[in-house]
């Protein structure tokens, strides 16, 4: 009997339904397709200075009740119309979660929360949940983290993220070569924003690599490069890096690689120390710097969920408080309202 050298480490592996089947369950209707173009756009516009509205993606480290995913968008709908001359409000709809060691990967990969890993079930939520909010006339954001979901839901998403831990990774930065939507890249977790400049130059570029079409069949995708790639800082262990001068430190790095000065700030993370009660001095000091006429903001970030705080995964999750982070720590929605709509009107 020879050895065995073949998925020695594999226990099992699950077919799982094609992206093409998938459409066909949930499928995009016009209206939902108009509005991502919609979006879509409107950023584009806001990274080409020919809309001069500043985008704030805002909304929960990550879904995890569906429930409580919706009344938050239904709450953000509200005030993106009272703020949507100035801010363009983007909801983020995390579903997957890139661990540091070990821990809930997000939605999509364990929908159960109880490590069952049912991610056909998990890919068909995060497509209903995207439909049901592009119903509401908003637009949403998300990070890519596995090559192969965008073909199940990127047609629902109008802006992307490539996350601290995946900038650097070559198969991210090909991935968003191809996406269809502007990217952002954020500096890596050491406070490196050279990954983030190699990041964008990358993905800009026409790339060929291996990835899945709408069948299921493995293909060889071409890219043409992504034109409104850009970068997000985030902060790092080294501290944060939203200030005046680190903006301008990095808008002369951009410039030098002959990349666009469009920054996005995210108030989380590094810049807030990884305490959510500081998001709203950074929310506030890039604010101010918009005041002072400062053109290289485009954007902010803001982890926000119904109510403050977070909270651990229980055994039993009937135990689960409603409209609480079950990842990072969020602000909750009043100090979010309170934040945006002081924000419109200082601005």
């Amino acid at each position: 009997m020879p050895n065995k050298i073949l998925d020695t480490n594999i226990e099992t592996a699950q077919i799982l339904i094609s992206p093409l089947e998938i459409k066909s369950k949930l499928p995009l209707t016009v209206a939902n397709s108009n509005t991502v173009a919609k979006y879509r756009k409107e950023i584009q516009d806001i990274l080409e200075a020919k809309d001069n509205r500043k985008f704030i993606v805002v909304g929960p480290c990550s879904i995890h009740d569906i429930k409580a995913g919706e009344e938050y968008a239904h709450r953000l709908k509200s005030l993106s119309e009272k703020v949507k001359d100035k801010f363009l409000l983007i909801m983020r709809v995390y579903f997957e979660k890139p661990r540091t060691t070990v821990g809930w990967k997000g939605l999509i990969n364990d929908p159960d929360m109880d490590d069952s890993f049912q991610i056909e079930k998990g890919l068909e939520l995060a497509r209903s949940f995207l439909l049901k909010i592009t119903d509401l006339d908003l637009p949403t954001a998300t990070e890519a983290l596995d090559p192969i979901v965008p073909q199940y839901i990127g047609e629902l998403i109008s802006w992307t993220a490539i996350g601290a831990r995946t900038t650097e990774s070559q198969t991210h930065r090909e991935m968003a070569s191809g996406l269809s939507m502007p990217v952002g890249f954020k500096n890596s977790t050491d406070g490196s924003i050279e990954v983030a400049l190699n990041a964008m130059q990358a993905a800009r570029t026409p790339h060929s690599f291996l990835g899945i079409n709408a069948r299921g069949l493995v293909c060889v995708f071409k890219t043409k490069g992504n034109p409104y790639a850009h970068i997000i800082l985030r902060g790092g262990n080294t501290g944060p890096n939203y200030g005046t001068q680190h903006v301008t430190a990095v808008a002369e790095k951009l410039k030098a690689a002959n990349l666009p000065t469009n920054i996005v700030i995210d108030c989380s993370h590094g810049n807030s120390s990884k305490d959510h009660r500081k998001q709203g001095v950074v929310f506030n000091s890039v604010i101010d710097q918009m005041i002072e006429g400062n053109k290289l903001l485009v954007g902010m970030m803001i982890e926000s969920n119904l109510y403050e705080g977070g909270q651990s995964i229980p055994c039993d999750l009937a135990q689960l408080k409603y409209g609480v982070s079950v990842t990072d720590k969020c602000i909750g929605w009043e100090e979010t309202e309170e934040l945006i709509l002081s924000a419109h009107a200082r601005l």
